[in-house]
C-alpha cells in the first residue's frame, strides 16, 4: 500500500473524475477508502501526448487509458482542428478499442465534426491510407500496436497522412490539459456517422498491391498475424496480387486481445517466431512443399518481421536492418528516376532513421538517389514526402521492423511490405539466388553493415536506479568502447542537423557506431550498435559476418557495463 496522500485540490479532481467515469468510478471510490496512496499515484500526472499520441495500460485516472482520457483528448483535438472538421476513425481488436472509438465518434460529432468510421477491427495502415483517400482533417486509430494485452492507445494522423510533430503535438497537448482542468465534456447529441470499412480496406488493398514492382509471384510462405488484425487482410492482398496462399499459423491467425501465445506480441521479442518456425518445419516436412519465407505482422499490422531458411535446415530471423537493406535495393533496382524520361521529374529520395544501418546511404549513392537520415519514428521517416514535394519518395524504413514503400501510405505498413518481400524472394529465386545470397552480394559491394541492439527496461528498476540510468545514458562520454577509441561524440539534444532529441551518438576509430537513447513509446533505454567492414571480394561476406558478430558482442558487453555501473 502506497504512503502517498491526497491534498484538497487533488481530492477534488478525483471526485470530479469519479462523477464522469462510468468504467472505473466505483473502483476509484473504493480505493479512496481502502488505499488513498494508490489513488494519489493514479492522479500523479497525465499520459504524455507524444511520439505515438497516447499509449498506456488501461485503468482509472489520467495516467491510464480509459474513456475519460479518450474523451478529454478528443475534445482537446477538436479545439485545435479547423471548424467543421472531417475525422476518420479506426480501431484494432484489443480490449475496449471499439468502446474508445465510439467515444471518439460521439465527441467529434457532438462538437460539430463529421466522422467516417472504419467500423470493424482493421490494420493501422488501412486508417493511415484512408486519411489521404477521404481528404480528412485528421485520422484517429485506437491501438497499442505491439504492446502487451493490458495496454491501449490513441494514434493521431493529420491531413497530410503523417503522424504529428512539433509544434502541433505540443499545441494539442496543451489543449488537452486545458480541457481536463476545466472538466468540460460534450453535451450535444452525437451526430451521424458514415461507415467506410469496406471502402477503406479495399482502397488499402489496391495501394498495397500497387506497391509491387515485378511480375514474380512464385514463393511459398508461412504467415502469422500474432493474434492481431492483419491476417484476413493480408491473405486477401496476397490473393489479389497473384501469390500462392500463405500457410497460416492457425493458433495466432484470428484476433485475440489476450494474446494467449505471445504475452509480448512484438515480432522483435524472443520466442515470438517460435510457433511460426514450428509451422514452417511441419509443412516443409512434405517434400512437395517448399517454404522460402516466414512472415509476421505485429497485432496492428504496421510492422513486418521476416525469417528465411538457414544453411543447416533451420530458420534465420532477419534483422530490421537486413530487411530494410534488401527492400531499398529491390526498390531502387526497379524504380529509380530516369533523368532521360521527361515524365520522371525531381530527385529520387529514400529515408531512414538515424539508428538504422548506414548501408542504405551507400546503396542510394551508387544509383544517384538522395538518402535522408531522420529522427526515430515514422512521423519523421515519412516527412520528406511533404517536406520535399517536388521530389519522389521511393522508400523509407527504420530498424524496428517498419517499412514504407512509396507514398501510398505515409507510415510503416506491414501488409505492403510483406507483399514486396514475397515478390523480392520470388524474383531472386527465379534468378537462382535467394535473400541470403543477395545480402551477401550487397555486403561485398557496399560493405557489411552489421547491427545489434541491447535494451534495458526501466520499469524493472527502482525509481532512483532508473533516474540514475537515464542520467548516465544522456551524458555518456567514454574515451573508448571495447578498447577502441571514441573519435566523435554527438549529443542529439544539440540538434545540429536534426530536431533536438534525447540521445548520444558515439563514432569509433574502426568505423563502428553506438547510439544510446530512451524509447519514445516504452520504459526502455535502447542501445544501437553498428559494425562496418569494407567491401570485399565475392565470398568474403560470410567471414566478415562472423567477425562482425564477435565485435558486436564485445561492444554490447562494454556498453551495458558502462550504463549499469
Amino acid at each position: 500500500m502506497s504512503n502517498l496522500a491526497l491534498d484538497e485540490e487533488r481530492l477534488a479532481a478525483v471526485e470530479a473524475w469519479i462523477a464522469i467515469d462510468d468504467e472505473y468510478g466505483e473502483d476509484l471510490q473504493r480505493l479512496l477508502t481502502e488505499d488513498v496512496g494508490r489513488v494519489a499515484e493514479l492522479f500523479g500526472g497525465r499520459i504524455a501526448f507524444g511520439t505515438a499520441g497516447l499509449r498506456a495500460p488501461m485503468g482509472p485516472g489520467p495516467m491510464n487509458m480509459n474513456r475519460v482520457v479518450v474523451r478529454q483528448t478528443t475534445v482537446g483535438l477538436m479545439e485545435w482542428l479547423p471548424d467543421d472538421p472531417m475525422v476518420v476513425v479506426g480501431y484494432d481488436a484489443r480490449h475496449r478499442s471499439d468502446r474508445f472509438a465510439a467515444e471518439v465518434v460521439d465527441v467529434v460529432t457532438a462538437l460539430g465534426g463529421r466522422v467516417e468510421l472504419i467500423d470493424r477491427p482493421a490494420p493501422t495502415p488501412v486508417l493511415a491510407r484512408a486519411v489521404l483517400d477521404r481528404g480528412a482533417d485528421a485520422g484517429i486509430m485506437i491501438t497499442a500496436s505491439h504492446n502487451p494485452a493490458d495496454d491501449n492507445g490513441y494514434k493521431l494522423y493529420l491531413a497530410d497522412g503523417i503522424q504529428l510533430v512539433d509544434p502541433a503535438d505540443a499545441e494539442i497537448a496543451a489543449a488537452i490539459v486545458r480541457v481536463a482542468a476545466e472538466g468540460w465534456t460534450p453535451v450535444a447529441e452525437p451526430g451521424t456517422v458514415r461507415d467506410i470499412g469496406s471502402e477503406a480496406i479495399e482502397a488499402h488493398r489496391v495501394a498495397a498491391v500497387g506497391a509491387l514492382l515485378t511480375t514474380h509471384r512464385k514463393v511459398g510462405a508461412v504467415y502469422t498475424a500474432m493474434h492481431g488484425v492483419g491476417g484476413r487482410h493480408l491473405m486477401d492482398c496476397f490473393a489479389a496480387a497473384g501469390f500462392p496462399v500463405p500457410v497460416v499459423v492457425s493458433e495466432q491467425f484470428d484476433p485475440d486481445p489476450d494474446f494467449p501465445t505471445a504475452p509480448f506480441p512484438n515480432p522483435e521479442e524472443p520466442g515470438a517466431f517460435d510457433l511460426a518456425m514450428a509451422t514452417a518445419d511441419r509443412v516443409s516436412s512434405d517434400p512437395t512443399v517448399e517454404i522460402g519465407l516466414i512472415l509476421a505482422n505485429d497485432p496492428d499490422a504496421d510492422r513486418l518481421a521476416v525469417a528465411i531458411p538457414d544453411a543447416v535446415g533451420g530458420w534465420r530471423r532477419l534483422s530490421g536492418d537486413e530487411v530494410g537493406t534488401l527492400l531499398v535495393d529491390h526498390v531502387l533496382r526497379h524504380r529509380v528516376v530516369d533523368p532521360a524520361d521527361p515524365t520522371d521529374v525531381g530527385q529520387a529520395v529514400v529515408a531512414s532513421s538515424i539508428v538504422s544501418a548506414r548501408c542504405i546511404d551507400a546503396i542510394a549513392a551508387s544509383v544517384g538517389v538522395d538518402s535522408v537520415r531522420t529522427l526515430t519514428g515514422f512521423k519523421w521517416v515519412a516527412r520528406p514526402i511533404v517536406d520535399r514535394p517536388d521530389d519522389r519518395f521511393l522508400f523509407g524504413y527504420e530498424e524496428a521492423l517498419g517499412y514504407c514503400i512509396g507514398d501510398g501510405v505515409r507510415d510503416k505498413d506491414g501488409i505492403s511490405a510483406a507483399l514486396v518481400v514475397a515478390e523480392m524472394a520470388a524474383e531472386l529465386s527465379a534468378e537462382g539466388s535467394s535473400l541470403a545470397g543477395r545480402l551477401d552480394e550487397l555486403a561485398e559491394r557496399h560493405g557489411l553493415h552489421a547491427t545489434a541492439q541491447s535494451t534495458i527496461r526501466l520499469d524493472e528498476l527502482e525509481a532512483a536506479e532508473s533516474a540514475a540510468l537515464l542520467s548516465r545514458a544522456s551524458t555518456l562520454a567514454p574515451e573508448t568502447v571495447g578498447d577502441v577509441a571514441v573519435v566523435e561524440r554527438q549529443d542529439l539534444m544539440d540538434g545540429q542537423t536534426l530536431p533536438p532529441t534525447t540521445g548520444v551518438v558515439l563514432g569509433l576509430a574502426d568505423g563502428s557506431r553506438v547510439i544510446v537513447r530512451p524509447s519514445g513509446t516504452e520504459p526502455k533505454i535502447k542501445v544501437y550498435l553498428e559494425v562496418v567492414y569494407p567491401p570485399g571480394k565475392p565470398g568474403s561476406a560470410k567471414d566478415a559476418r562472423l567477425k562482425a558478430g564477435r565485435r558486436l558482442e564485445v561492444l554490447t558487453t562494454a556498453l551495458e557495463a558502462m550504463l549499469m555501473a
